[in-house]
């Protein structure tokens, strides 16, 4: 009786869901990763605690300059300024600009103000107490409303004084493809994606270059591919360092949305009208698709770079310069905005490091068209597969590459040797 030689076992594969559980958890238990995390945070609440402080204090101090007018005396060659406009500020025509500077000097008023014969040629001369680098602007304010009251008070027409004054309000309607626009309110959503996707890179990068490389300087990589197939590995790797950056975010975020929602005023934050911010689908779906795209382009990019070179100091490189390459559309950014379909800004949005951010700008601003939106994301998503393929590649043969740099044309012929030494099935 023969018997059937026992048939290899092969290693066993850990599921994508462990993989990504282990780093991201890995990855979180870290305290220098809630330091790195809770740094920017804890620096923001300082900042707006103290601006909380410097605001109330400056509110207190603008209600007592309120209760207590400002005591002035003035001159006026003009023959603009009515008294009775004048004594309602608290001023009190002097003599002669002699005796109104005088008086300053000696500390018997806080201010005198010399208005010229011809204010729209001439300066209005200023002199006041002292009151620190700050409050001294207020002399000017108090000459400058003084001045403006008066011209309302000789035109007796508030609109007229408004429209000379050039201070009236506008309200724009554009119109595209014979639609209403929504202007910046429409740009301000898919612009969003852009800012999702800065976040993302710079949080995200060098945990995404370390992660590759962490296994390697530790020596034990060669163990965890007898039991983890590395497409599993690069995959689950990218996935949870994607679930770290929405942790990451959400920390950043919670001071800026509970100073917003609670202490806008006491914080001067700018009053947003949501009813302003216009939601288009299309740009939608095409700012998330290419920060989706984008993200997974750099990633793989960076994982490539992990599987090549031997540890962190020899990827910083190679590191530093890619880094660079996505914020070098904003140095033509008045270029993008303007002429779109000018070269260079077609080169930005081809080429597959700068396209992420450049295709995002105009997609935000209305200048990237559908074919443009199609081939960008294709080109994107496609070279990021690629891309990925060749670090999973690399990373199988470059994985135990601890002293000097992996050669990617190497890897390739010690492939091609292995299958042609690869014994044929019976």
């Amino acid at each position: 009786m023969t018997t059937t030689p026992a048939r290899k076992s092969s290693p066993s594969r850990h599921n994508l869901g462990t993989v990504v559980g282990f780093e991201f958890v890995r990855t979180t238990k870290k305290p220098r990763f809630w330091i790195a995390t809770l740094a920017i945070p804890v620096v923001m609440a300082i900042i707006f605690g103290l601006l909380f402080i410097s605001n109330s204090s400056r509110s207190a101090s603008a209600d007592a300059q309120k209760n207590a007018a400002l005591a002035f005396s003035y001159t006026d060659r003009s023959g603009i300024i009515p008294d009775q406009v004048a004594a309602a500020m608290g001023g009190t025509r002097a003599d002669s600009s002699t005796d109104g500077a005088r008086e300053v000097k000696e500390g018997r008023i806080e201010a005198f103000f010399a208005f010229p014969a011809n204010p729209a040629t001439e300066a209005v001369k200023v002199y006041g107490a002292d009151k620190g680098v700050f409050d001294n602007g207020k002399y000017e304010a108090v000459a400058k409303q003084l001045l403006a009251l008066s011209a309302q008070a000789k035109i007796g027409s508030a609109a007229i004084t408004a429209a000379s004054g050039g201070n009236i309000k506008v309200e724009t309607e554009t119109y595209r493809d014979g639609q209403v626009s929504g202007g910046f309110g429409a740009a301000l959503p898919p612009l969003m994606f852009l800012v999702l996707f800065y976040i993302t890179i710079i949080l995200l990068s060098n945990q995404m270059l370390n992660s590759t490389l962490e296994e390697k300087e530790n020596r034990v990589t060669e163990m965890i591919l007898t039991t983890l197939n590395p497409t599993t590995l690069i995959v689950g790797k990218i996935i949870s360092l994607l679930l770290v950056g929405l942790v990451q975010i959400s920390v950043f975020l919670a001071p800026i949305v509970i100073g917003y929602a609670f202490f806008r005023e006491r914080l001067s934050l700018p009053d947003i009208d949501l009813r302003e911010i216009v939601f288009e689908p299309g740009p939608l779906l095409v700012g998330a698709l290419l920060l989706l795209g984008g993200f997974t382009l750099f990633t793989a990019v960076l994982g490539a770079i992990g599987a090549v070179m031997p540890n962190a100091k020899e990827a910083g490189v190679i590191f530093g310069p890619l880094m660079a390459l996505i914020f070098v559309p904003f140095y033509a950014i008045s270029l993008i905005l303007s002429d779109p379909h000018s070269p260079i800004v077609q080169v930005f949005t081809y080429f597959p490091l700068s396209a992420p951010v450049t295709a995002m700008l105009r997609n935000g601003f209305g200048t990237l068209g559908p074919v443009e939106s199609v081939v960008t994301i294709a080109e994107l998503f496609i070279v990021g597969i690629l891309v990925m393929r060749l670090a999973i590649h690399l990373f199988r043969y470059g994985s135990i590459q601890y002293t000097g740099k992996l050669s990617i044309t190497s890897t390739f012929r010690r492939r091609s040797g292995e299958a042609q030494h690869q014994p044929a099935p019976h």
